[in-house]
């Protein structure tokens, strides 16, 4: 796979922002089999940094999304880096994803390569837990990575072996320069991958790398599905901020029910790489994953749609209990709640078309949070007379009073006519 765009694109892609605003995405021949337009859709950003946003359609956060399309996605991205890397190097490596949007793309990477270790940078701050390192995402809505590990030497596993960066999309490379900046202050080394769903570095970034790698006397590598690029007109940010979207948080006719499901998880075993997953932990993890399953599974109609959301950085777990529905033929959908305010617009060609708001049930209230969609975008029926269940995984720092009280999220959900399963965690405290 080359890690440097072809010059020749493929279409231009339309849509709806296209017509709107004039923002136009390519994509460029050559990269894997998948395409910049299989992969992402253009939307809008509630952010003064940045206006447009590139909406994963196999990442499974702000679209509902097949439990086996997205562990497709994730799996050929980690074949990326084992043809990289080779077949004996790629297990020793140490993995870490991208809060909150990469966790679980991080993960699924992480365990194709069978790797040592996986760690994901996180937002969240956890009480006990002493943090390693920082760095920053430049436009993001929350700029500040912390990493946890629940020791420093997890990241200093093996360090003749690769260091592999999962992020879904790489926009100017930036934010994994400064991460590999960070990393080198905690556990020197001298490979880095940086791998990820989309590249959409012009030259001018790629460049850029090569300048920031040769300072810091490291190689970086770069893998990616398929390269591409976003032009933007000028003046877009004043136009996107002006413009009215559409109202968040729809209500139904009726009022749907929550119905609590505590589910059992053995202690000692990671519900995710926040502090540090070793390859070791796969087996326990996978047999934790199948008992919780089995009770998700006995609480729910299996003849109804149901759309299994995590709860932010918490992607993984949630995606494994999806597939565990999938393959019971239960009809399923995965997607994640957000940090991320976008603009929704119920018109054809765009992929955020129903969207709501919540306080956040922990860390800071202050702070809205969303989720959008919950039926598929491009469903032929915008209103139907039966919403899909939602299985809300949440973990203990999240099992509030916030999250049950008026404008949170069971009340926001409820309130469309969605009914609720909360499936409680009692995990997510301080490091292990």
């Amino acid at each position: 796979m080359s890690t440097t765009a072809s010059p020749a694109a493929d279409r231009v892609a339309g849509g709806w922002v296209t017509d709107r605003f004039g923002v136009t995405l390519a994509g460029r021949a050559g990269q894997s089999s998948w395409t910049v337009h299989d992969l992402v859709v253009l939307g809008l950003r509630r952010n003064r940094r940045r206006a447009h946003l590139l909406v994963s359609t196999v990442l499974g956060k702000h679209i509902p999304t097949a439990p086996s399309r997205v562990r497709a996605a994730a799996d050929d991205l980690g074949d990326a880096v084992i043809n990289l890397l080779g077949a004996d190097l790629a297990p020793r490596s140490t993995v870490l994803g991208f809060a909150e949007t990469a966790t679980g793309l991080g993960h699924c990477v992480a365990h194709r390569l069978s790797a040592r270790m996986y760690l994901h940078s996180t937002r969240r701050a956890v009480e006990g837990a002493s943090v390693y390192g920082t760095f920053e995402e430049g436009h993001s809505h929350a700029t500040t990575h912390l990493l946890l590990p629940s020791s420093p030497e997890l990241l200093a596993l093996d360090p003749d072996a690769p260091l592999v960066l999962v992020d879904d999309e790489i926009s100017t490379g930036s934010t994994a320069l400064r991460a590999i900046a960070s990393l080198q202050q905690i556990a020197a080394r001298t490979h880095y991958v940086v791998a990820s769903l989309v590249d959409m570095r012009t030259d001018a970034h790629r460049a850029e790398t090569a300048r920031a790698a040769a300072e810091l006397g490291v190689r970086i590598d770069y893998v990616a599905l398929a390269d591409g690029r976003v032009e933007l007109p000028d003046g877009l940010l004043e136009s996107v901020w002006a413009a009215t979207a559409d109202p968040l948080n729809p209500v139904g006719t009726h009022r749907g029910r929550v119905d609590e499901l505590h589910l059992p998880w053995p202690g000692g075993v990671p519900d995710g790489g926040r502090h540090g997953f070793a390859h070791s932990d796969t087996a326990p993890f996978d047999l934790a994953v199948g008992i919780a399953a089995a009770e998700v599974l006995g609480a729910l109609d299996p003849e109804r749609e149901t759309v299994v959301v995590g709860h932010e950085e918490l992607m993984y777990l949630p995606l494994c209990l999806a597939e565990h529905l999938e393959r019971a033929g239960v009809p399923t959908r995965y997607q994640t709640t957000t940090r991320s305010p976008a603009q929704v617009r119920d018109v054809d060609g765009y992929p955020l078309r129903r969207g709501f708001t919540f306080t956040a049930p922990e860390s800071d209230p202050t702070t809205p949070r969303f989720v959008y969609n919950l039926l598929a975008p491009d469903a032929p029926d915008r209103t139907p007379a039966v919403l899909p269940t939602v299985v809300m995984v949440i973990d203990r720092p999240a099992d509030t009073e916030l999250l049950r009280a008026e404008g949170g999220l069971l009340d926001v959900l409820t309130a469309a006519g969605h009914d609720v399963c909360l499936a409680i965690l009692p995990t997510g405290g301080a490091a292990r």
